[in-house]
């Protein structure tokens, strides 16, 4: 795709801004036309919530549920692809119990778990052996790189990370803990996927493209929209451009960083953060 754009700022609650590339205007303009069978896919961190020091802190934009209450009865479905365990993501999304949001769909862990808000219901895999042993030589192994202090461990059930957002230098100890997480993740059959000053170690075959596919074939979707802003969303919107090819418009939507400078180049539309993908939200409810 290569070009893209930021949304241009309006203050107008009706407009939309025009992807940049011919692929994301047809994905546009097939949702408008049949809502009724288009899905909205949105990551969670960095996307509807902002990205915050501590995961545990963050929580979804204040106006981010009024906006997915809004457009979900209007579309197939909106699903939140998350690497979250799917509860955690529930909880600090407040998706549940909402009005409106019965279309709504939480894939936690890439797709390994999933939550329906029409019925509560949670439905989740055994973790994965390795995920254990990963857990159990991960203190040692951050004091022995000595890229340790101010880096932390997040626990996240199917999967563990490691953050180094609080580090004195955040991308040094990023870099000199890459090599050996991703050696100790393959000697336990799992892998590393990097992320903004994270990575985790997760098993293989858990990534967002895979979970978006499946949802978009299962609900026969005509269209589908992805929004996400981090190095995991990359195989997400790589799942947009297959379906493409297979005769399924799509719109890719990069919640700006200049972290993640890869995605932004893909997107066929930039917007300002989880300010932005609100925004998007919103007008895209009153369009349609």
């Amino acid at each position: 795709m290569g070009s893209h754009q930021d949304s241009t700022s309006d203050d107008s609650p009706h407009h939309l801004p025009a992807p940049a590339t011919e692929a994301g205007r047809e994905g546009l303009d097939a949702l408008l036309a049949d809502p009724g069978r288009a899905v909205v896919a949105l990551d969670f961190d960095g996307t509807l919530a902002p990205i915050v020091a501590d995961p545990d802190r963050a929580r979804a934009h204040p106006d981010a549920v009024p906006a997915l209450a809004a457009l979900a009865p209007k579309v197939a479905a909106i699903a939140v692809i998350t690497g979250r365990p799917a509860e955690v993501a529930v909880h600090h999304g407040g998706f549940a119990d909402v009005p409106g949001l019965d279309h709504l769909v939480v894939l936690g862990h890439y797709g390994a778990e999933r939550w329906d808000a029409a019925t509560g219901s949670l439905t989740t895999p055994a973790p994965h052996p390795g995920v254990a042993a990963v857990r159990a030589a991960l203190p040692e192994l951050l004091e022995r790189s000595g890229a340790g202090q101010g880096t932390w461990i997040e626990e996240k059930g199917h999967a563990v990370a490691v953050h180094t957002r609080r580090a004195p230098d955040p991308q040094a100890a990023f870099d000199t803990l890459r090599a050996p997480l991703t050696d100790l993740a393959a000697r336990n059959g799992l892998i590393v996927e990097p992320g903004r000053m994270v990575l985790e170690l997760r098993p293989p075959g858990m990534d967002k493209g895979a979970a978006l596919r499946r949802y978009v074939h299962e609900t026969g979707a005509a269209s589908v929209l992805y929004a996400g802003d981090d190095l995991g969303d990359l195989p997400a919107f790589g799942a947009v451009g297959t379906l493409r090819t297979e005769g399924t418009p799509g719109l890719l939507v990069c919640s700006g960083s200049d972290e993640v400078p890869d995605l932004r180049e893909q997107a066929d539309l930039v917007v300002d953060g989880p300010e932005g993908v609100v925004h998007l939200l919103h007008t895209l409810a009153d369009a349609v």
